[in-house]
C-alpha cells in the first residue's frame, strides 16, 4: 500500500479542469487516508459546478486506483461552509488601476494562433474608434509587443519610481522587451514573474485611459491566474485559429474565464482563410467556422473572423501594425468591427 505521501505526489500530475496547474496546488486535496481496506481521498468543494466536482473525484480515483497496492479508493467531498465559498482562483482582492475605465484581456488556449497580433491590432482599433487605450504585453517569457509596435526606446521613470510608459501610433505600452536585449532568455520562476507582472499593472504611470489591453501570455498556468485574481478585468476574448487542435483550446480558454468570474466578451477565429491575389478565390486552409461553432456551443459571441494575410504578418513584424499603417483596408476594418462589440460590450457592463 503506498502511503499518503506517495498518493499526493502521484494526485499533483491530475489537472484541475482547464488549467495547466495541478489540483494539490489548489488546495483541493484535504485528506489521504490509508487503511487495510483501501485508500480514502477527502476533496474541498472550491467551484459551485457540481460538474467540475465530479470530474475532478473521478480523475482522483482513477489516478489513485491505478497505483500498486491499492485495493479500493473512496472519494469524499466536503461541503462548503454556510457562508460564501470563494473558488481556490478568488483568494485575493482585485484591485482597479487609478485612471483606467476598462481593463479588457486577450488570451489563447496555445500558441501560434496570432493573439499577439489581434491584441496590437485591436487596441489600435480601439483607439481609431477614439478611445485612450494602453497595451501591456504580459508575456514574460515571450514578449512580442514591443517589436510589433515598432518602437526602441529607454524606459524612464517618475520621480515617485513608476514606469512610464512608451508611446506610438497614439497608444501607451510596455513590454519586458523594453527591460532586455533580444539575446536574453528570461529564466525566472513564478514569484519573480508575477512580481514583474504586478508592477507593470500598478507601478506603470498610465495617465487617463479608457481601456488597457492585456496581452496575457498563451494558456492557461499561473502567470494568467495571476492576473485575473489581481485585477479587475471588463472581459476578455479568446483567440484561435479553425483547426480542431487549436478549437479545443478555446474551452479551456473561456473555461479559465468563467472560473474567475470574468465576463468572456468573445472568440476571434485567426488565421480563418486565405484569399488568392491571382485567382481570387477563398481558400479555407486550416478548415473553417470552428471558432463560431464552439463560441455557439461555449455560449458566448463570436466576434469575427480574419484571414491569413501577408500585410498582416509584415506588419507585426516590421513594427507597422495593419491598423495604424493601412486604416482603409477591409482588414481593418474587420478589427475595427470587433473593437466597437468589445467596446460596446464592456460599457454595456458598467452601465
Amino acid at each position: 500500500m503506498p502511503s499518503p505521501n506517495e498518493i499526493l505526489a502521484e494526485l499533483k500530475k491530475v489537472k484541475y479542469p482547464g488549467f495547466t496547474r495541478d489540483i494539490v496546488s489548489f488546495g483541493i486535496i484535504k485528506d489521504i487516508e490509508v487503511a487495510h481496506a483501501g485508500v480514502t481521498v477527502v476533496l474541498g468543494a472550491p467551484s459551485a459546478k457540481p460538474e467540475i466536482i465530479h470530474q475532478i473525484a473521478e480523475s482522483v480515483k482513477q489516478t489513485v486506483g491505478a497505483m500498486t497496492g491499492v485495493p479500493a479508493v473512496e472519494i469524499r467531498v466536503e461541503a462548503p461552509p454556510p457562508e460564501s465559498q470563494p473558488r481556490p482562483q478568488q483568494t485575493m482582492a482585485r484591485r482597479s488601476i487609478p485612471g483606467v475605465r476598462h481593463i479588457v484581456a486577450i488570451a489563447s488556449g496555445k500558441g501560434g494562433v496570432g493573439k499577439s497580433t489581434v491584441a496590437v491590432n485591436l487596441a489600435l482599433a480601439m483607439r481609431a474608434l477614439g478611445w485612450r487605450v494602453g497595451l501591456m504585453d504580459a508575456d514574460v517569457y515571450g514578449p512580442s509587443i514591443a517589436m510589433m509596435v515598432g518602437v526602441e526606446k529607454s524606459v524612464a521613470l517618475t520621480p515617485e519610481r513608476k514606469i512610464i510608459p512608451l508611446e506610438r501610433f497614439g497608444i501607451r505600452y510596455v513590454s519586458m522587451a523594453l527591460f532586455i536585449n533580444d539575446e536574453t532568455a528570461v529564466i525566472w520562476r513564478g514569484p519573480m514573474v508575477t512580481k514583474l507582472e504586478t508592477e507593470f499593472l500598478f507601478n506603470v504611470e498610465w495617465g487617463e485611459l479608457d481601456c488597457l489591453v492585456l496581452d496575457l501570455p498563451p494558456g492557461t498556468g499561473d502567470a494568467q491566474l495571476t492576473i485575473t485574481q489581481r485585477v479587475e478585468l471588463a472581459g476578455g476574448v479568446v483567440v484561435t485559429t479553425p483547426q480542431e487542435v487549436a478549437l479545443l483550446d478555446v474551452k479551456r480558454g473561456v473555461e479559465m474565464f468563467r472560473e474567475v468570474d470574468v465576463p468572456v466578451l468573445g472568440v476571434v477565429e485567426n488565421m480563418s482563410y486565405y484569399l488568392c491575389r491571382k485567382c481570387g478565390k477563398r481558400h479555407e486552409i486550416f478548415s473553417h467556422g470552428g471558432g463560431a461553432r464552439y463560441a455557439a456551443e461555449l455560449g458566448v459571441p463570436f466576434l469575427g473572423e480574419l484571414p491569413i494575410l501577408r500585410e498582416l504578418r509584415e506588419g507585426g513584424d516590421s513594427g507597422s501594425p495593419i491598423v495604424a499603417v493601412n486604416p482603409a483596408h477591409p482588414v481593418s476594418g474587420t478589427f475595427k468591427e470587433i473593437a466597437a462589440e468589445v467596446i460596446e460590450s464592456v460599457d454595456t457592463a458598467r452601465n
